[in-house]
């Protein structure tokens, strides 16, 4: 694997099929003086270590891991990570039940969005894991440890405790899955990531509402770069321009005309979980065109990471 892209000063991309994760950090950057933001799936494992390795050297330990939420292709390689770098994991407070084994995130709602990573989402694994040794939360205050500089600014909707980071020094933005740059509903775009300024992956975002006021948020941050889980990395005042633009039509261009959590959001606390509304009924001929696909890819997506 060569060199990971520098998107910002200190931020780098690890692209890792469907997601990304980022280093941030200066490029040599002694042990423990660089941060891993998300941890992708369960196949990233191998690839995130020699990103890490081909920035900050062989051997070089993270100070933390920072989430910007907890899905299965945020954290698949993250618990031999921790574990075999002995590094904290900070996430949101209402984001830490999903991280020490306590809860399982919602249902997916297959019957939104349209393409083939949608239709499949029933297969992708929504369990928690079980970091409760080493997962921290956030502090209360926006400062995020060992990312001087850097300030969290919760973002639910997607998921209750998701988190995106900025540095006001220079506007540069982790957006997580707050909003993306691709269409990640479709299998084609989730590979090839055709740019477009897009709400959040539709199939597991359970909070419309919170969806919209989160992308307004990050839309009055006015960013200069715009980093996102899924995608490629955005920058400049034609970003900001669509971006705006997404904030403030968010109801027609990104929340599905009908769904499960379009009817009722799901609710969650800090103990995870306590309310699921029931699921919207998919057309047959939809349910029965991915079927066989959706076994083979929900394998592969989510199986179990290798230490």
């Amino acid at each position: 694997m060569g060199m990971p892209d520098q998107v910002a000063g200190g931020v780098f991309r690890v692209r890792l099929s469907i997601v990304n994760a980022y280093l941030v950090g200066p490029a040599g950057a002694a042990d423990r003086g660089w941060v891993l933001v998300d941890a992708g799936l369960s196949i990233s494992l191998g690839a995130i270590r020699a990103a890490a390795a081909a920035v900050y050297g062989p051997g070089s330990r993270p100070a933390a891991v920072v989430l910007t939420h907890g899905h299965f292709d945020h954290v698949g390689a993250l618990k031999p990570l921790a574990e075999g770098w002995d590094a904290p994991v900070y996430a949101h407070r209402l984001e830490l039940p999903y991280l020490t084994g306590r809860s399982d995130y919602p249902p997916p709602d297959p019957s939104v969005g349209g393409g083939l990573m949608a239709l499949l989402s029933p297969l992708y694994s929504r369990r928690g894991i079980d970091l409760s040794g080493l997962a921290r939360p956030l502090p209360e205050g926006g400062a995020v440890p060992a990312m001087p500089g850097w300030r969290s600014v919760h973002t639910p909707g997607h998921t209750p405790g998701h988190v995106s980071f900025f540095r006001d020094a220079d506007r540069t933005l982790i957006a997580g899955d707050a909003f993306v740059t691709t269409r990640q509903e479709s299998a084609v775009a989730a590979v090839f990531k055709p740019r477009v300024i897009h709400g959040p992956p539709a199939y597991f975002t359970t909070d419309w509402d919170e969806a919209e006021r989160s992308v307004r948020r990050l839309a009055q941050l006015r960013p200069e770069v715009a980093a996102t889980g899924h995608g490629v990395p955005v920058r400049g005042e034609e970003m900001r321009k669509e971006l705006a633009r997404l904030a403030a039509d968010f109801r027609r261009a990104a929340v599905p005309s009908d769904g499960r959590y379009v009817r009722s959001p799901a609710r969650a606390d800090e103990n995870g979980t306590f309310f699921v509304p029931p699921p919207a009924p998919a057309p047959l001929p939809t349910v029965l065109a991915g079927t066989g696909l959706a076994v083979a890819a929900g394998y592969w997506l989510g199986r179990p990471a290798r230490g």
